[in-house]
């Protein structure tokens, strides 16, 4: 499989420069990490991606530090090694602890454990879960 190559800045067209211009001043740093470095062989799609991922990871009902949390399971879940480790580096800058990410991981361990039994037992949904889930 050919990789996309991991652009510098020099390499960058006028519309990922400017992306990455607004995604230091978003962050507060110069650091531009490989995923966007890539990226932005497609400009239209790095910028897409940045402005949905300004929304779905602001802060709203689940703060910041639950979403990465979320995206750090996702992430564990499709074994996406690149987006466990940058969403793990997120969460710490968040103030996630050594104790959280422990209790994180045994979490996301009992879960992975309870669902494969579940699947493999193929146990039936209980009405009353589907009823509460139906939201108001």
């Amino acid at each position: 499989m050919a990789t996309l190559p991991i652009l510098t800045d020099q390499e960058l067209d006028d519309s990922a420069a400017s992306l990455f211009e607004e995604i230091k001043e978003t962050r507060n740093t110069d650091y531009i990490n490989h995923f966007w470095r890539v990226l932005a062989n497609h400009p239209d799609q790095a910028r897409s991606t940045w402005d949905r991922l300004q929304k779905v990871m602001a802060p709203g009902a689940l703060d910041p530090m639950v979403k990465e949390l979320i995206y750090m399971a996702v992430s564990i879940s499709n074994q996406c090694e690149y987006c466990i480790h940058s969403h793990t580096a997120s969460a710490r800058h968040r103030g996630m602890t050594d104790e959280m990410y422990s209790e994180f991981l045994a979490v996301v361990g009992m879960a992975s454990q309870t669902n494969a039994m579940a699947t493999a037992m193929q146990v039936p949904v209980d009405p009353c879960f589907l009823q509460e889930n139906q939201g108001s």
